[in-house]
């Protein structure tokens, strides 16, 4: 027995030492063990020639293919390992590659988009708007420091764009674009700005060339940043929400927030300016008795936050804000008050002092007459973190949501799969853990930061209904989703729940359209009810009329209760249009195989420019965009498929759980 496993031992290291390199032999008790075939790779790509523009940036726009030989061992009991050969993609500059990079592809395709081919080729040195070749070549090898193989070199003529360095984007925790923006005026990698933020803010800086800063995936290096991808955290703000001035320089690798509590009229008049996080504006109205009354705007104590003082609020440095105003309504600023400027108002009368700091290219002031009433915009969601971390995997997120009823009444309204551990918040603000409602003085009340998480029910799918003006919460428990107005038959026809909570389905029989359309009844009763439009449920909204367009016949309703609650009406076919460039209603078609799921083979023969779509008629008028995972009725194309390497796959369109899923024939 020992010896069969030393015997073993033996072998395993033998197949170890035999694939790395090209041919390598081994004896063990007389045994010879050859690996061999390694061949060039035949290196095709999908396009000779590219003029790229900033358009392109997010979408494919060169796609590389190559073929992996077959080794064969000459032990039929042992196998080569699948990451044998070594596969390393050298890109250069120059057709004799004496200067090179290198690309290591986890399969055999390779696909760049149109801004990491223009970063690459930014790197290699090209001029903008002047087509210069890349050469390309596919390097096979047993393993490091072994006489390797090379392919075919590809040439591909790349006419590049200007990436501007100088702005770099806000990307939240998803790497979703904010809308917001740090400025670095010399595009020398030091960026700067104001920022509106919740407490503890998640986020990363994109630059223009692509590069995704940050923090330094090492715990203790709080304001420490990083652009390796594979190991860096999001940066996060300290645990109070509000405004900040934000710098990163990448080339010390620090980033720093200064928090400014708030900003003060002073040196003529006393009023205290309003900040709006959304928009980054302070504001203030105030009456001025006298003409060319003189005032500055400076701040309280501010408090800098760095990588020695990382987010510990005692350890932040004391620091004081003035802004200068300039004669073309431009603002800059120090971080000292007894710079701040005078602004002079000609005339007395009402005036309203806005300051708008979200460009940082170009933060200005304007006066204008008459007094405004800051009125903060009440949220379309009300969020609800806790409501569902005792569900596998779950933890506090802000993913789950209430949607507005009423702007007027501040009332919202949702169906959660309830499973929460220690209790639930309510918050307007997607991210803020700061201001939240917990559960007032007894069940059913609200309160403002208050002292307990509001007590959940016991698990399960429940209706939630919050009042913000009246401060009150209730559950009701969903047992039943029926629907009733369809042919204008208003007896109601119970749906099928599905497998996920929330979604119920039914085949409906559309003979004529009825003046109300339908709705979407909880529990057999009339008191709680669904309407929408376009694909939309609304809590209480109007009948749905989709009856009055998609014509006669037998279709399955799905609808889907919880969050961005939807609904879409299914015949027995699905199209998907935009594959291979190929915008038809034949050829790509799916078919029912289940209420909801719909299947069939696709051949992919080159990278779709524009993405896909999942039409689910021939009218051009009802389709899916989104994303393979999360699909979208109405939304963006779908640019999955772009990922994909030319073949054939099985398709799978679930409307169940709203993805649609490629896999290999």
């Amino acid at each position: 027995m020992i010896q069969n496993k030393r015997y073993m031992k033996t072998r395993i290291l033998t197949l170890i030492i035999c694939c790395s390199a090209f041919f390598t032999a081994c004896e063990k008790d007389g045994a010879l063990i050859k690996v061999s075939g390694l061949e060039p790779s035949e290196f095709l790509s999908s396009e000779n020639s590219l003029v790229l523009t900033k358009e392109m940036a997010s979408s494919s726009v060169l796609a590389l293919t190559w073929n992996k030989s077959t080794l064969t061992i000459s032990d039929a009991s042992m196998k080569v390992p699948v990451s044998v050969p070594n596969q390393i993609m050298e890109v250069s500059s120059a057709s004799n590659f004496n200067t090179f990079t290198t690309i290591t592809p986890q399969n055999t395709t390779y696909a760049f988009t149109g801004a990491a081919l223009n970063t690459l080729a930014k790197n290699l040195g090209f001029t903008a708007g002047v087509s210069t070749p890349i050469y390309f070549r596919m390097k096979m090898a047993y393993g490091d420091n072994m006489e390797p193989v090379y392919s075919n070199v590809i040439t591909v003529n790349v006419t590049c764009y200007t990436i501007d360095m100088s702005v770099a984007f806000i990307l939240n925790a998803d790497h979703e674009d904010t809308g917001f923006t740090l400025y670095s005026p010399t595009s020398n990698g030091l960026y700067s700005g104001f920022t509106g933020v919740t407490a503890w803010y998640n986020w990363f800086l994109r630059e223009g060339d692509e590069t995704i800063w940050g923090n330094l995936g090492i715990d203790g290096n709080a304001f420490v940043a990083s652009s390796d991808q594979s190991t860096h955290w999001n940066f996060w703000y300290p645990g109070v929400g509000g405004c900040y001035y934000t710098t990163l320089n990448t080339a010390s690798k620090e980033w720093t927030a200064t928090y400014i509590p708030e900003l003060l009229i002073r040196h003529g008049l006393e009023a205290t300016l309003t900040f709006d996080r959304t928009t980054v504006q302070w504001s203030a109205s105030f009456t001025t008795t006298a003409p060319n009354t003189t005032f500055k705007v400076l701040s309280g104590e501010a408090k800098l936050y760095n990588k020695t003082t990382s987010t510990d609020d005692p350890s932040a440095i004391a620091k004081t804000v003035g802004f200068i105003p300039h004669a073309d309504s431009t603002l800059t600023f120090e971080l000292d008050s007894a710079a701040a400027g005078f602004i002079t108002i000609p005339e007395a009368g009402d005036y309203t002092l806005i300051l708008s700091l979200a460009d940082p290219k170009k933060w200005t002031y304007r006066v204008k007459s008459g007094l405004v009433m800051p009125e903060e915009p009440i949220s379309r969601f009300l969020y609800l973190p806790g409501v569902d971390d005792g569900l596998p995997g779950g933890s506090w997120t802000f993913n789950n949501y209430l949607n507005l009823v009423s702007e007027d009444d501040s009332t919202f309204a949702g169906a959660v799969n309830v499973n929460s551990l220690w209790g639930y918040q309510m918050g307007l603000i997607k991210d803020d853990w700061e201001n939240v409602y917990k559960m007032g003085s007894t069940a059913g009340t609200l309160a403002f930061k208050g002292a307990s998480n509001i007590t959940p029910p016991t698990a399960g799918l429940y209706l939630i209904q919050a009042d913000l003006q009246n401060l009150t919460y209730s559950h009701t428990a969903i047992t039943s989703l029926s629907y009733a107005g369809l042919n204008d038959n208003w007896t109601m026809a119970a749906m099928d729940a599905s497998a996920v909570p929330g979604v119920y389905t039914s085949t409906v029989n559309i003979a004529s359209v009825s003046p109300w359309g339908c709705k979407l009844y909880l529990n057999g009763g009339w008191d709680y009810f669904y309407g929408g439009a376009d694909g939309v449920l609304k809590f209480g909204g109007p009948g749905i009329v989709d009856d009055a367009t998609i014509g006669v016949g037998t279709y399955d309703l799905v609808a889907s209760i919880r969050n961005a609650a939807s609904y879409v009406f299914l015949g027995n076919s699905v199209y998907i249009t935009g594959l291979n460039d190929v915008w038809d209603f034949t050829s790509a078609v799916l078919t029912k195989s289940s209420i909801g799921v719909y299947t069939g083979t696709v051949t992919i023969t080159k990278t779709s420019s524009w993405g896909i779509t999942i039409q689910l008629d021939q009218s051009w008028n009802r389709y899916f965009g989104g994303s393979l995972t999360n699909l979208v009725y109405k939304g963006a194309n779908i640019t999955g498929d772009q990922s994909l390497a030319n073949g054939t796959y099985n398709v799978t369109v679930d409307f169940i759980h709203n993805t649609c899923t490629f896999a290999v024939k």
